[in-house]
């Protein structure tokens, strides 16, 4: 719903602050300086200076307009980083100076039965960190810009040694995967996941699975990724999923597979990879109907699920636990100036595995 009028004039009152931005204005998607506003720190809010932000294949989708809900101007970025400039007086958690992240979402009802369980981000109030229509009416904009100012519950605190470049990503890309990963019982120490895509979402499965302990097979159509997934990311096994002879050999092998990836893909012969009650969780999102015959689930009593992001207790333990064993995004960092061409990149999967823009050395003011 957008905003009226009425709430637009009176959040104006509110929103007194500037930040410097990058923005699209049309569905070309290209993104170009513009200065926006920013609400002041009310007492429950955190004001954060941003250094780095990830760019994500959602912000491609949103700035494109390719899911229909784009509200003009869109500022993307929801892997942002930074440290802390002010605090309101009813904040407890973090104080200036401090190093936090802000991720998929910025604010919920806080009172709803999946917000009183930590699942903010099923709640039906939940604010996106960008092109969402904020509680006050004005549209919310994301992390391709200086600043931001965040209510609270919605930061999370980067650990001492975490490098704030390499750990952005892992504030959608990190807790897309290890969110399912611990709700399904797939971080159990000799346990056999498969993981199917090596991409942004992929290589960050592929080090939790590691990082838990677990057996690592890589499901790629690319037989060139056979030597990264098993000499750099230290995977177990690799499938190329074309080829017949592999798949038939890896046949009820697996506990889990956690499919990344948002082509459409015929689901039967990954299916056909899971152990007797086996699950495939999705966490990709393919523009298609997913086809998959009821005997593919039947047979096995397998499970197929989806999963979208986390909540913020699972957010806040999974950098935790990143940082426990080492696990980070693999980035390529950009300056301001090359975000088109980052994007056009991402559009053709010519990264590897993540762009991250260096907000606080590279973006300027459009004033």
């Amino acid at each position: 719903m957008a905003p009226t009028v009425a709430s637009e004039a009176a959040a104006r009152q509110q929103h007194t602050g500037k930040a410097a931005a990058l923005a699209a204005r049309d569905a070309s998607g290209h993104l170009a300086p513009l200065t926006i506003t920013r609400r002041s720190t009310g007492d429950d809010d955190v004001a954060i200076k941003i250094l780095y932000c990830g760019i994500c294949h959602s912000d491609l989708h949103s700035i494109k307009n390719e899911w229909n809900n784009a509200m003009y101007p869109v500022v993307p970025g929801h892997e942002i980083a930074g440290v802390v400039t002010e605090v309101g007086k009813n904040v407890t958690k973090f104080k200036p100076g401090d190093r936090v992240g802000v991720g998929c979402m910025v604010n919920s009802c806080q009172s709803c039965a999946s917000c009183d369980e930590g699942f903010e981000n099923h709640c039906p109030g939940m604010i996106f960190t960008y092109n969402s229509v904020d509680h006050d009416g004005t549209i919310s904009y994301g992390g391709y810009s200086s600043n931001v100012v965040v209510h609270e519950r919605f930061v999370v605190r980067f650990p001492d040694g975490m490098p704030l470049d390499q750990g952005a990503p892992l504030l959608c890309a990190g807790i897309t995967v290890y969110s399912p990963m611990k709700r399904h019982g797939l971080n159990v120490p000799g346990k056999h996941v498969g993981v199917v895509g090596l991409g942004g979402l992929g290589h960050v499965a592929v080090k939790f699975a590691k990082a838990f302990g677990m057996k690592v097979t890589v499901i790629s159509s690319s037989p060139a990724k056979r030597q990264e997934a098993l000499e750099r990311l230290s995977a177990d096994e690799f499938i190329v999923s074309k080829n017949e002879d592999e798949m038939t050999a890896a046949a009820a092998t697996m506990d889990g597979i956690i499919n990344t990836v948002s082509a459409n893909i015929p689901m039967a012969p990954y299916m056909g990879l899971l152990k007797p009650y086996g699950k495939m969780i999705m966490v990709g999102l393919p523009d298609k109907t997913l086809e998959i015959p009821p005997f593919n689930l039947i047979m096995g009593s397998k499970t197929l699920a989806g999963s979208c992001i986390g909540g913020m207790r699972d957010t806040q333990e999974m950098l935790d636990v990143a940082a426990k064993h080492g696990v980070t995004a693999d980035i390529e960092m950009v300056g301001a100036d090359y975000v088109n061409t980052a994007m056009e990149r991402l559009a053709k999967a010519d990264v590897r595995y993540r762009f991250v823009i260096d907000i606080g050395n590279t973006l300027k003011s459009s004033e």
